[in-house]
C-alpha cells in the first residue's frame, strides 16, 4: 500500500496521436495516492487512451509518465504488477461461476491454491456475492457483473486501480453500490483513476477532476473548485412584506429583484465566507428573510463552460 504523501500517479508531456488526430496533447497530472481522480471528457475525447498508455496497453508518442512508482517505459511489468483495471467491458468469463472467476485470476497471479481460495471467498464477500458465487456469471445482473468485474481486479491487491466507465448502463441503485464499493477501495489506501460521463459519478467520487478537451487538460480542481470558476451562482431571499424587500435591496445593492414573489436574487461564487458576509450585512440591516436558498453552478455547468458541449455530446475520434 502506498502512502498518503506520495504520488501514485504522475504525468508529464504525455502525447499520443492517431496518424493526424491528436488525442492527448503535452498532458500534465498529478494524482496523490489514496485519492480519486477523475477525468471527464466528451465521448471520444481522449479517456480512454490515457487509461491504456498509464495501463501499459499502449505507447505514449511522447512525454513520460509513472505509475506507483514505476515508469510506464522503463518498467511496464512493475506497473502491471501493482494497478486493476476495470472498463465498461467486462472481462468476466459468463461459462465460469464467480467464486471461478476469481479462482481463475488468482491463479493468473500465482498466489497458490489455498492462497487462491481464500482470497477469492474474501471478494466474494467483500462484494455481496457469496450466494451468486455458486452460479454462472450468465445469470448475473450487470451490477452483479459490475462487482464481480471489479472483484477480478483486486485479486492482486493494486496499488492503482484505473476504472474506466465503470458505472455505463447500470441502473441508479447498481451505480450507487459501485460508489459505495469505490469510498471503501480509497479509505483502505487504494488509488482510483476514474474516466466517467456521468458528472454526477464524479462530483460523488472524486477528490480532484481533471477536464479534457481537444486533447489538453481546460481545467483542473476540486468539483468545488471547478464549480466556483463558472458564474451563475445566486442567493435567492424570500421576503414577508414589501417593506422587507426595499430594506434588503438598498442593505445588498447588486441584485435582481421580484417583486412579485417578494425576492431578491444575489450574485454569489458559492462559498461558504461570501454567504456569511451577506448573512451578515443582512443583520446588521436589521432585515428579516422569511427564506433563503443557494444555488451554484453544477459540474454539468462546467462542462459545458469549459468544452462547449453538453457532456453527452458524442465526438467522432478513434
Amino acid at each position: 500500500m502506498t502512502t498518503p504523501s506520495r504520488s501514485a500517479i504522475t504525468v508529464t508531456g504525455l502525447r499520443r496521436s492517431f496518424g493526424d488526430h491528436v488525442v492527448l496533447d503535452g498532458i500534465d497530472l498529478n494524482v496523490p495516492s489514496g485519492t480519486v481522480f477523475s477525468l471527464l471528457g466528451a465521448n471520444g475525447a481522449g479517456k480512454t487512451t490515457m487509461v491504456k498508455i498509464l495501463s501499459t496497453l499502449i505507447k505514449a508518442d511522447g512525454g513520460s509518465a509513472k505509475v506507483a512508482g514505476h515508469d510506464i517505459a522503463a518498467d511496464p511489468d512493475a506497473v502491471r504488477a501493482a494497478i486493476g483495471v476495470t472498463g465498461q467491458f467486462s472481462a468476466v468469463d459468463n461459462l465460469l461461476t464467480g467464486y471461478e472467476n476469481l479462482t481463475l485470476m488468482a491463479d493468473l497471479h500465482h498466489l497458490g491454491r489455498a492462497a487462491g481460495r481464500r482470497r477469492a471467498d474474501e471478494l466474494l464477500e467483500q462484494f455481496d456475492l457469496v450466494e451468486a458465487g455458486k452460479k454462472t456469471a450468465s445469470t448475473y445482473s450487470g451490477g452483479m457483473r459490475r462487482r464481480l468485474d471489479l472483484a477480478m481486479t483486486l485479486v492482486g491487491s493494486p496499488q492503482v486501480i484505473f476504472l474506466d466507465e465503470p458505472t455505463t448502463g447500470l441502473d441508479p441503485r447498481s451505480r450507487r453500490g459501485m460508489w459505495q464499493i469505490v469510498r471503501e477501495l480509497v479509505a483502505g489506501g487504494v488509488t482510483i483513476f476514474l474516466t466517467t460521463q456521468y458528472l454526477e459519478e464524479a462530483d460523488q467520487l472524486a477528490d480532484r477532476i481533471a477536464v479534457l478537451d481537444h486533447g489538453k487538460i481546460v481545467a483542473e480542481g476540486t468539483p468545488e473548485e471547478l464549480k466556483r470558476r463558472i458564474p451563475g451562482g445566486h442567493v435567492r431571499l424570500k421576503f414577508t412584506d414589501a417593506r422587507e424587500l426595499e430594506s434588503a435591496a438598498r442593505v445588498v445593492g447588486q441584485a435582481s429583484r421580484d417583486s412579485d414573489a417578494l425576492a431578491l436574487t444575489v450574485p454569489h461564487d458559492g462559498s461558504l465566507k461570501s454567504l456569511k458576509a451577506l448573512l451578515d450585512r443582512l443583520d446588521a440591516g436589521a432585515v428579516e428573510v422569511d427564506s433563503l436558498s443557494v444555488d451554484t453552478p453544477d459540474l454539468d455547468d462546467v462542462f459545458l463552460a469549459l468544452t462547449g458541449k453538453p457532456k453527452n455530446e458524442k465526438v467522432a475520434t478513434p
